[in-house]
């Protein structure tokens, strides 16, 4: 569909605005403009790629987009058995169910999937949840991990040259034994890559089956002392530096 727009709306692309805003990712974003739910200047526009100036006028569901907001960072301690996407088919829990009505729109950092709890970073922003979670930010995440079995250390060494299971190639984890117990063992992982299920695939490889997994750092944020379903502002201070 052609669009005439005002050819002064040049300055910012519009998904890279309302992401700022804290709408929602780019990734989203693009969908929803596909869709027909952003207007400027009172036109529906179809074109993620449209560009606008501080001047437009801009709607998402017919509601008028705020002007950006002071970059905020929350975290979030994600129970077990809940997803860290924004919908569910099934019906499953979501970790917006659980955050505090007058939270502004935030956007989850670092996804978690459902088993998997712990640390969740959560912005207004939308460029700031990009600039955290793109490969050149260097962060590790950290984890706490239970598994059963016994834990060999000669194993946990092999890691930290990475690892190929079934045609897959992960990169270098650093792996050390916290404690072991009779039947299970508590294990500490950080690593960079982050694969779809990498702890889990890799663990089990070894033959052990992980019964708890917990996310308790990401970069330079940790968990802390928060405990399940807590929310804590983190001091702009600690994350200026990526603004």
């Amino acid at each position: 569909m052609h669009q005439k727009i005002n050819s002064s709306i040049k300055n910012e692309k519009i998904t890279k605005k309302l992401s700022r805003i804290g709408i929602g990712s780019r990734r989203m974003l693009e969908k929803w403009i596909q869709d027909g739910r952003v207007s400027i200047n009172g036109e529906v526009v179809f074109n993620p790629a449209i560009r606008v100036d501080e001047n437009a006028k801009i709607k998402f569901d017919g509601v008028k987009v705020p002007d950006k907001e002071t970059s905020r960072l929350w975290k979030f301690y994600k129970p077990k058995g809940s997803l860290s996407s924004n919908k569910d088919l099934k019906g499953r829990n979501l970790i917006f169910d659980f955050l505090p009505k007058n939270l502004p729109r935030v956007i989850s950092v670092g996804r978690l999937d459902y088993n998997t709890e712990g640390l969740i970073l959560l912005t207004n922003d939308g460029e700031l949840a990009r600039k955290l979670e793109m490969p050149s930010s260097g962060f590790s995440r950290s984890y706490r991990v239970r598994v059963h079995g016994k834990v060999e250390k000669s194993k946990l060494d092999i890691l930290k040259h990475g690892i190929k299971i079934n045609k897959i190639n992960y990169k270098s984890i650093n792996a050390c034994l916290e404690r072991q117990n009779k039947t299970n063992a508590w294990v500490n992982i950080s690593l960079k890559e982050g694969k779809n299920r990498e702890i889990r695939k890799v663990m089990e490889f070894f033959g052990w089956e992980v019964s708890r997994l917990i996310r308790v750092e990401f970069g330079p944020f940790k968990i802390g002392k928060l405990k399940e379903k807590e929310i804590q502002e983190i001091e702009r201070p600690s994350f200026s530096d990526l603004l």
